[in-house]
């Protein structure tokens, strides 16, 4: 089968569309004819070895984590889906990946495609669903009549971010450039900062959670307009000792991830709030719930862009520019199914 690969870690990892053998299942996974697969931001990173320390891949490695597609065999133990079910999942961390004409994907992170929802629509889900859902549900623990900051509202997390955050009865901020403003207003945003005229920092105050969705200065700025109690919820970085110890890892990374995030721990607990470093995890039950909300269009998908299989390398060239509005997604044939 034709897949996305890349080579090796660093300035120039090799990727490129390579012939790769058809994955085996295992008893509890689905194999999976993807029709579409959607890019992520830390699918650019990873190959640069950013996050060798953390995510383990065997190399050559196929790239990518989000699909929608067709089950075409189920293992021994699988109860959930049969062959012929149209599904769509996020298999990031697992080893594997999701820009091939196959994938396997185990039972557990797969749910069925919501039935209103097309292939590359549903393929441009899992990912930001699942890391919004975790972020805002689980650990800031946003509850209806609080307030919420999610920058960069117009990207692929800010555009699904926004509306989970409205549907959870929050007030939204959110900042994004001149042209987008209308975007995230009809997304939901209640307070916009137009980042080109003002700094966030200056306009917002007394919220109860930030979701870190932009690197640089914006985290530590972000502790300004939190209420003492509030929580920031970062997607990229700096990764903490408690992010490392949930996922196991040495002792001498821990060590690191510590002091990597010694700064902003120190002056959140100036401020009185917390900080807490998040990766998303695989989770069917999860998507299910959200594919019942896409299904009700209570929320919308935002697609920016359609490349053909072919051209999966240029897709990721082209996200890697960060004008995007809403998410990236790679069609590997035509959309022959409801």
């Amino acid at each position: 089968m034709k897949a996305l690969t890349f080579q090796r870690y660093g300035k120039s990892p090799g990727i490129a569309l390579r012939d790769v053998a058809r994955p085996a299942t295992k008893d509890d996974e689905l194999l999976v004819q993807v029709h579409a697969a959607s890019i992520n931001p830390i699918d650019n990173m990873i190959p640069s070895g950013m996050f060798k320390p953390v995510l383990r891949f065997q190399l050559p490695a196929i790239m990518g984590s989000d699909l929608a597609g067709v089950v075409i065999e189920v293992g021994r133990k699988v109860t959930r889906f049969k062959p012929g079910d149209a599904i769509f999942a996020s298999i990031f961390d697992l080893g594997t990946g999701a820009i091939a004409e196959f994938a396997v994907v185990p039972e557990h992170a797969a749910a069925l495609k919501p039935a209103n929802l097309d292939f590359v629509q549903a393929a441009s889900i899992p990912m930001v669903a699942l890391t919004s859902w975790q972020a805002l549900k689980e650990r800031a623990n946003l509850q209806a009549g609080q307030k919420v900051f999610i920058p960069a509202g117009s990207g692929g997390i800010g555009t699904f971010a926004i509306q989970l955050a409205k549907q959870l009865g929050a007030t939204v901020a959110t900042t994004t450039s001149t042209g987008n403003v209308e975007l995230v207003r009809r997304l939901g945003a209640d307070e916009v900062v137009d980042y080109k005229k003002q700094d966030f920092e200056h306009v917002l105050h007394g919220y109860d959670a930030v979701l870190g969705t932009v690197k640089g200065d914006t985290i530590e700025k972000s502790l300004a307009i939190l209420k003492p109690g509030g929580r920031i919820v970062s997607l990229v970085g700096p990764l903490d000792a408690a992010f490392a110890r949930k996922k196991q890892l040495n002792v001498l990374l821990t060590f690191v991830f510590g002091l990597m995030s010694r700064k902003i721990m120190r002056l959140a607990g100036k401020q009185g709030v917390s900080y807490a470093f998040m990766f998303v995890r695989p989770d069917g039950s999860q998507l299910g719930q959200i594919g019942q909300l896409l299904a009700d269009e209570r929320i919308l998908p935002v697609i920016d862009k359609v490349f053909p299989f072919d051209q999966a390398k240029e897709a990721l060239a082209y996200l890697a520019q960060g004008r995007a509005k809403g998410k990236v997604v790679v069609q590997m044939s035509p959309d022959r199914w409801p």
